[in-house]
C-alpha cells in the first residue's frame, strides 16, 4: 500500500441496502481503503422498515475491512438515506425499526397534512417541498395514528445520519440539507417550523441541533470496538443526495441523474425554490445554498425486476419496438402515484422480452427526465452535460436510454460513492477549513468520459406520455395499503 501523502479523513454512506466507508487521503482525494457490510430491510405492502442498530454494527463492519487507515483517520463524516424515521426511548434504544423512505404506508397521511396546512402551494412556500409518504413527518403522522403507544414512549426523533453522528459523537445534530427533507424545517427561518410541528403532533424538543454546515459535530468518544481514533473531529454529516452533490464538487444548474435503487435528479442552486405541484423537492444543500431535487421510486431495482421476470441479462435490450412500460412496481412518487402498480402496454405477437426490457428503460428514465425539466427551470441551458452517477451509470442501456430519450450530451464520472466521496470531502473541509466543494473539485471527482448528444426519440416520448395519461386512473387506483 502508498503511503498517504496527507491527513486520511472517512466518508460514510449509510444507505437503505448497505453503509460503505471510505478512507480518503485528504491532499491528493486518493482512496486509501474501503469497506462495505449489508443492511437488512423488512416489509411488504408497501412497507420498508430497518433495525437502527443493524446501521450500527454494519458501520463498524465497514470500517474493520477499511483496515489500519481507519484507526489513522483525523476526520470523519456520516451521510445517511434521508426521510427515514429513528424514533428512540430515553436511553437512546430504537423504539422501533426506523420506516424508510421508500415506505409509502404514509400516503393517506401525507395527503391530509397537506390539506390542513392550506394545501400544496402553501406547503411549498413554507417548507420549500410539499410532504408525500417519503416525507418524515408524513411517517410521524402514521406511527401517531397506527401505533400510539410507540410514538408515546418515543424519546428523541431522528433521520438515520443523526442517529449514527449522535453515537459517535454524543451530541443530538443534523444539518439542514437533511432537515430539509423532513417537512417540518422552513428555508425562510434555516429553523424547525413550530406550526407544522404542532399540526404533526411533535415536539421541538424530541428534535436534534441543526449544525452550521461548516461546524464540527463533535469528536469520536471512546467507543469499545470501533477502529476510529478518540477524539478525532466529526463533520455534521447530511442527506445522501447532498453528500453526492458535494463529492461531485456542483456548481449552479448542472444537471444530474442518479440511478440507484430509487433515481435522483437535481442541481446546486444559489436561491431556494418552491414547486406547489411537489414534484420538485426544495432541498436545502449541505454549504448553505439549495438543492432542488425530484425523484422516482423505482428505478434500477425496478428495471432489474424486469429483467428476472423475463429472464434475461439486464443488458438485453432490442430497441424499435411499440412497447410501453411503465415500472411503477412500488407505488410512485414521481408522477405521485403511490398506489400504483406497473403497467404494460402495447404487447404484439412479435413482441420480444428484449423489447419489453428496453420499455421499462425507458419508462424509468420518461419520469426521470420530465422531473429533470422542472428541476432545472431557470437554472441550466440546453447544452449542459447531464452527469450521470449510481449504479446504473456504468450499464451501457441505461446510458444509451438516457441519450435517446433526453438530447443532452453526457458525462459518466469515472469515480464511483459519491456519497462516501461528499462525505469524506464534508470530513476534510472541518479538518481543513477548506470549503468541501472546492476539495471535491480539487480531487477530479466528476472526471470521465463524454457522450455527445444524439436526436431526440420523440416517438418514444409520445407513446410513453400517452400511456400515462391514458392510464393514469388506472394507475391510481392502485391497491391502497
Amino acid at each position: 500500500m502508498a503511503v498517504p501523502e496527507g491527513p486520511l479523513v472517512i466518508g460514510v454512506d449509510s444507505s437503505t441496502q448497505s453503509t460503505k466507508a471510505l478512507v480518503v487521503d485528504v491532499s491528493t482525494g486518493r482512496v486509501v481503503a474501503g469497506g462495505q457490510a449489508p443492511h437488512t430491510v423488512t416489509g411488504d405492502g408497501g412497507a420498508r422498515e430497518s433495525d437502527p442498530e443493524d446501521w450500527w454494527l454494519a458501520l463498524g463492519e465497514a470500517l474493520h475491512r477499511c483496515g489500519t487507515p481507519a484507526r489513522r483517520a483525523a476526520a470523519v463524516s456520516v451521510a445517511g438515506q434521508q426521510h427515514g424515521l429513528v424514533t428512540l426511548d430515553a436511553e437512546g434504544r430504537p423504539v422501533r425499526p426506523a420506516i424508510l423512505r421508500n415506505d409509502v404506508r404514509s400516503a393517506p397521511q401525507g395527503e391530509r397534512l397537506v390539506a390542513r396546512l392550506g394545501g400544496r402551494k402553501a406547503w411549498a412556500e413554507r417548507t420549500g417541498s410539499v410532504p408525500g409518504p417519503a416525507f418524515t413527518v408524513s411517517k410521524w403522522a402514521w406511527l401517531r395514528e397506527h401505533e400510539p403507544e410507540a410514538a408515546a414512549a418515543t424519546r428523541a426523533v431522528r433521520l438515520p445520519h443523526d442517529f449514527l453522528t449522535e453515537r459517535l459523537t454524543g451530541r443530538a445534530v443534523t444539518d439542514r440539507g437533511d432537515a430539509s427533507g423532513t417537512g417540518w424545517w422552513t428555508p425562510a427561518t434555516g429553523a424547525y417550523d413550530v406550526e407544522v410541528l404542532a399540526l404533526a403532533g411533535l415536539s421541538p424538543g424530541l428534535l436534534p441541533e441543526v449544525a452550521d454546515p461548516f461546524e464540527a459535530a463533535g469528536t469520536v468518544r471512546g467507543l469499545t470496538g470501533l477502529p476510529l481514533p478518540a477524539g478525532a473531529l466529526v463533520a455534521p454529516g447530511t442527506g445522501d443526495n447532498a453528500a453526492a452533490a458535494l463529492g461531485l464538487g456542483l456548481t449552479a444548474g448542472q444537471p444530474v441523474l442518479s440511478l440507484g435503487t430509487s433515481g435522483t435528479v437535481y442541481t446546486a442552486s444559489p436561491r431556494p425554490s418552491a414547486d406547489p405541484t411537489g414534484t420538485v423537492a426544495g432541498f436545502a444543500d449541505a454549504r448553505g445554498e439549495w438543492l432542488p431535487l425530484a425523484c422516482t421510486l423505482n428505478c434500477t431495482q425496478a428495471v432489474d425486476r424486469i429483467a428476472a421476470l423475463l429472464g434475461t441479462d439486464r443488458e438485453a435490450v432490442e430497441p424499435g419496438g411499440g412497447e410501453v412500460l411503465l415500472p411503477f412496481l412500488d407505488g410512485e412518487r414521481t408522477p405521485q402515484l403511490p398506489y400504483a402498480s406497473g403497467l404494460v402496454y402495447g404487447l404484439r405477437h412479435d413482441t420480444t422480452p428484449g423489447r419489453i426490457l428496453q420499455a421499462a428503460y425507458e419508462g424509468a428514465v420518461f419520469a426521470l427526465l420530465g422531473a429533470l425539466e422542472k428541476v432545472l427551470t431557470g437554472l441550466s441551458e440546453r447544452d449542459a452535460p447531464l452527469l450521470l452517477i449510481g449504479g446504473g451509470a456504468r450499464g451501457t442501456a441505461w446510458r444509451e436510454t438516457v441519450r435517446r430519450l433526453s438530447g443532452r450530451a453526457v458525462r459518466v464520472p469515472g469515480a464511483r460513492e459519491f456519497v462516501a466521496l461528499g462525505a469524506a470531502a464534508q470530513a476534510a473541509g472541518v479538518l481543513t477549513g477548506e470549503d468541501p466543494r472546492e476539495v471535491a473539485r480539487r480531487w477530479g471527482t466528476a472526471d470521465g468520459p463524454s457522450y455527445d448528444p444524439v436526436p431526440v426519440d420523440r416517438e418514444a416520448l409520445d407513446r410513453i406520455g400517452s400511456v400515462l395519461a391514458d392510464g393514469g386512473a388506472l394507475l391510481g387506483r392502485g391497491a391502497r395499503a
